[in-house]
């Protein structure tokens, strides 16, 4: 439908402009299926005016979870795939999808809490016995239930502890279907306990009182990785161009650009390409 709707776009640019034109226009720029997550940090406007203005190559992000950012681009939606769920990111690539896989930088998740924190779990680093203490005493967990790379996570780790949340969805434990900053504003609202990666907590603007109550366990580590989808699979994708971006991603420059993103003095990815 994305695509559709791009090349509806170049065809109204035939008649205004003439065939050349076109061509020149759907040239200039390549879409990215990414992360609400990553573009909720303010990431993706700090870094893609610097590749913009290097190459000349305009990136539109399509941000939305990871697990449907992964199912358009393996419906030929997009030229890179950019999430953060490593797994399904290896699937996506032995299903055919897409070529290979790097790693790009990576952060951490946290659990971010109530100044209440009625199941006491303030100052844990352990995830799993927090998560644990929250189910117990049936404190309001909100989470964004909607199969992205945050989700998936916070999943796995449920089941490390053998506890069914979603067996309570709709009870202590409430599914929002969105994305990273409206699970914060939905869960905040709520007085719940929400997890979130650090990056969108950090530039997350309507914090109140709210305080990350959980942080530190090795379980809670967030890689990120990007993939050009593969033009011998999906022959619209712009090959070419789509790769000239994951090679400035991989780069010293790019990596640099990534590691001087800041918000209030803090560094919100960490890259690690190679």
């Amino acid at each position: 439908m994305i695509r559709r709707h791009f090349l509806a776009l170049a065809a109204t640019t035939v008649l205004a402009f003439g065939l050349g034109g076109a061509a020149q226009a759907e040239d200039d720029f390549i879409v990215v299926q990414s992360t609400t997550s990553t573009q909720n940090s303010g990431l993706f406007d700090h870094i893609l005016p610097i590749f913009t203005e290097k190459t000349g190559i305009e990136v539109r992000v399509v941000a939305v979870g990871t697990g449907q950012a992964i199912k358009n681009a393996a419906n030929g939606d997009g030229d890179v795939l950019f999430v953060h769920a490593k797994p399904a990111e290896e699937k996506f690539v032995a299903q055919g999808h897409g070529l290979a896989r790097s790693d790009v930088m990576y952060n951490d998740f946290v659990i971010v809490g109530p100044p209440a924190d009625p199941a006491g779990v303030a100052g844990m680093s352990d995830v799993v016995a927090a998560l644990t203490r929250i189910a117990e005493a049936e404190a309001p967990f909100a989470s964004r239930g909607d199969d992205s790379g945050t989700n998936k996570a916070e999943l796995r780790l449920w089941a490390a502890t053998g506890i069914d949340a979603r067996a309570a969805s709709g009870e202590w434990y409430r599914e929002t279907g969105s994305g990273m900053g409206a699970t914060l504003n939905t869960g905040t609202a709520m007085g719940a306990y929400i997890m979130t990666d650090r990056a969108t907590w950090i530039a997350f603007g309507n914090k109140g009182d709210y305080q990350i109550a959980v942080e530190g366990d090795a379980k809670m580590f967030n890689q990120y990785g990007i993939i050009l989808v593969d033009p011998e699979m999906h022959g619209n994708v712009k090959a070419e161009a789509g790769q000239s971006f994951i090679d400035w991603v991989l780069s010293d420059e790019g990596q640099a650009a990534i590691a001087g993103y800041k918000v209030d003095g803090q560094q919100l990815f960490f890259p690690n390409a190679g």
